[in-house]
């Protein structure tokens, strides 16, 4: 499905993740147990008829922070699946968070439209089931939105010169280290799926999420915001100046 763990990363069930322990809330931070926002998202979406294909979740420091991803068999696109990113901490580094994405059939990279429909902070009062039913009524439209993007993507070409700028201002965004501007290019130049071999905007982003692959959950978190915004997949005028 594309999630990648690094080393000090684990992937986990639900049956573990139940298992975590969450900490004690304050008068104004309460913690979401990861379970919950598990568990909430999949009564949400049962309730509108969809059906959960597949799901994978991992851990990060020492069990603080939750990535998951759930694939979604509501689509007849031959091209990807369609996918809802969520994240969760107990540490007060990241918000309660889920996100329409799509996952690439060829390869299991990851896409995501880059408005998280459910972003609130831990505050005491907070009604996970409820906000999560109000962002999963947001994200057939967040859906839509991201695949018109990709669409468009795919029109556009590059050439190497072309090619070569664009991954230098992703790399100075921080959507990738400075180390992976030659091998992102290098998978562009000779991708290793057949699918990408046409010299596209669409095939410099796969290009990108191949080589995020290896990357830890945050960092990975970190580049799909990222070009999230660059490549304008919100539905928003794209970051990054590419070619009409």
């Amino acid at each position: 499905m594309g999630l990648i763990l690094g080393a000090k990363e684990k992937f986990v069930g639900r049956d573990e993740i139940a298992m975590v322990r969450t900490p004690e809330g304050t008068d104004t931070w309460q913690p979401v147990p990861h379970i919950q926002v598990i568990e909430s998202l999949e009564n949400s979406i049962r309730s509108r008829g969809w059906r959960i294909s597949a799901e994978q979740y991992g851990l990060a420091r020492d069990n603080q922070k939750l990535f998951g991803v759930m694939s979604i068999a509501n689509t007849d696109n031959s091209d990807w699946s369609r996918t809802i990113g969520i994240r969760n901490s107990h540490d007060k580094s990241l918000c309660v968070g889920i996100t329409a994405g799509v996952s690439v059939l060829v390869c299991s990279n990851l896409a995501f439209g880059g408005t998280t429909v459910l972003q609130k902070r831990h505050t005491s009062g907070l009604d996970i089931a409820e906000m999560v039913e109000a962002g999963v009524q947001t994200l057939a439209d967040s859906f839509l939105t991201l695949e018109l993007a990709l669409d468009r993507l795919r029109d556009i070409y590059l050439n190497y010169d072309q090619a070569r700028s664009l991954i230098v201002q992703i790399a100075e965004e921080d959507a990738i280290p400075s180390c992976d501007i030659l091998p992102v290019f290098r998978e562009f130049q000779s991708p290793r799926h057949n699918d990408f071999g046409d010299p596209s905007c669409w095939s410099l982003l796969n290009s990108i999420t191949e080589l995020s692959h290896k990357y830890a959950p945050a960092r990975v978190d970190r580049c799909h915001r990222k070009l999230t915004r660059l490549f304008g997949l919100d539905g928003g005028r794209p970051a990054l100046q590419l070619p009409n």
